[in-house]
């Protein structure tokens, strides 16, 4: 308790967080060692409805560091992570990662892009899972044309609420 008091002083921000998390998710989020570690899987857990069993598979898998994000000075973490919390406003630097995590695909050390679409299409649940909340799968060898040119983009996928 005294841990989590001194994670959390500030009582509107709890108030918050307290009607979307339960105890279990803040006894896995105290113990992160950065502040904006702990702010980040916080607003995520909110706004994407987590499960203490994803946070903590979040958490072993390295999101907040596998995100652009976290690759951003630190005043412009803050400035996102406000805007999160304020306004739920989902940027891409908070959805997309790198790198994805792709064991539960099964494939060799190396392997052929047809490989790797059909292995994905295999395992699509547990893929968007990897994508995080908000994707959805929208066509396989979908067309497109530029100017003369016709183009088939392997896999389309497309974020709801990025657009």
């Amino acid at each position: 308790m005294v841990r989590f008091a001194e994670v959390f002083p500030d009582l509107e921000i709890l108030h918050t967080l307290c009607a979307k998390l339960s105890w279990s998710h803040f006894c896995q989020i105290i113990y992160l060692r950065d502040d904006l570690q702990r702010k980040f899987y916080a607003e995520m857990c909110r706004i994407e409805n987590w499960s203490v069993r994803t946070l903590e598979r979040k958490i072993c898998g390295m999101l907040y560091e596998r995100t652009a994000l976290s690759k951003k000075p630190t005043d412009l973490i803050k400035r996102e992570l406000t805007d999160l919390k304020e306004r739920d406003k989902l940027t891409p630097d908070l959805v997309f990662r790198d790198p994805y995590f792709l064991d539960f695909l099964g494939l060799k050390d190396t392997y052929s892009e047809k490989d790797l679409e059909t292995a994905i299409l295999r395992e699509m649940e547990a893929f968007i899972l990897e994508l995080g909340v908000g994707f959805t799968f929208v066509e396989r060898q979908k067309r497109i044309t530029v100017g003369d040119d016709d183009f088939y983009l392997d896999l389309l996928f497309y974020h709801r609420t990025l657009r």
